[in-house]
């Protein structure tokens, strides 16, 4: 059943939801873990993450809108020779649509799993550790030197893979595709761009395909308070890309490894003493 949530839960939630969609600490792991501590004490669900995860992609849309346009009237234009030479951009899209399938497949085949037991929080609080420790191996041993024009249909489906690892809340789909590039070697300016593009048709379909299958339905996330958060999402989700892609070009992954540390080392306390309830 959908849980009852208030406007300002809603505007929380959204808060949430923009500050850490584009971080590599998993937007669906902070829903999951503050949802319960909100006065109406439920987890928002698989539904609502997916639907405002629309406004933080509106925002990447309108922030990339020149990219995104020159990627797919290049991409459309291959079309007439799929199989003759390809431009850089339209080699790009062809490249998103590879590294798309895997999280498209994965998703359809452990749908029920998806919106249940794999978001129990002890996974999620295991997923934050583990995968911080493999962002910083990633970080120290990555040569980074690779750029998006050397982006390989292999590493292009890699990344794919990387991403559908955030299936699972605690995993980060930024910080998996990020990860997965430093450790091919790009740049990690190279790695959260293409994390940025290849998310756009995974999150997009996911979010509307949750709106459809939700809409009318008893279980269904309320709908003011959701639109709410989508909007608040979009707004927040906007000014951290900005600020994302001007912090990696200078710095490191540590501040965000230290982050899921502690809050994973964090959810397991709470859990151990109560606080929160695993399911």
């Amino acid at each position: 059943m959908s849980v009852p949530m208030s406007w300002t839960e809603a505007v929380i939630l959204g808060l949430v939801q923009g500050l850490t969609e584009f971080l590599p600490v998993s937007s669906s792991a902070h829903l999951r873990i503050i949802g319960p501590l909100l006065p109406s004490g439920g987890d928002p669900g698989a539904a609502f993450t997916a639907i405002t995860q629309i406004g933080t992609e509106a925002a990447v849309l309108l922030y990339f809108r020149k990219d995104i346009w020159r990627i797919a009237m290049a991409w459309l234009r291959s079309l007439r020779q799929p199989f003759g030479p390809q431009t850089p951009d339209s080699r790009m899209g062809w490249l998103i649509i590879v590294g798309t399938l895997p999280i498209a497949l994965l998703g359809l085949l452990f749908k029920d799993a998806i919106e249940t037991s794999l978001r129990n929080l002890y996974i999620t609080a295991t997923m934050l550790i583990v995968f911080a420790l493999i962002l910083a191996w990633a970080d120290r041993i990555g040569q980074r030197r690779r750029t998006l024009g050397q982006l390989t249909w292999t590493h292009g489906l890699l990344f794919g893979l990387a991403q559908a690892m955030a299936l699972i809340p605690g995993v980060s789909r930024s910080g998996g595709t990020i990860t997965a590039g430093l450790l091919m070697g790009y740049t990690r300016e190279a790695a959260a761009r293409y994390s940025f593009l290849l998310a756009i048709p995974a999150v997009l379909a996911s979010g509307f395909y949750q709106l459809y299958r939700s809409w009318g339905a008893a279980s269904a996330p309320p709908a003011g308070p959701t639109v709410l958060a989508t909007v608040v999402a979009f707004g927040v989700g906007y000014a951290v890309i900005v600020w994302f892609l001007k912090l990696v070009s200078t710095r490191g992954y540590m501040p965000f490894v230290l982050y899921r540390l502690a809050l994973g080392a964090g959810v397991l306390a709470l859990l151990a003493a109560g606080v929160l309830a695993p399911i």
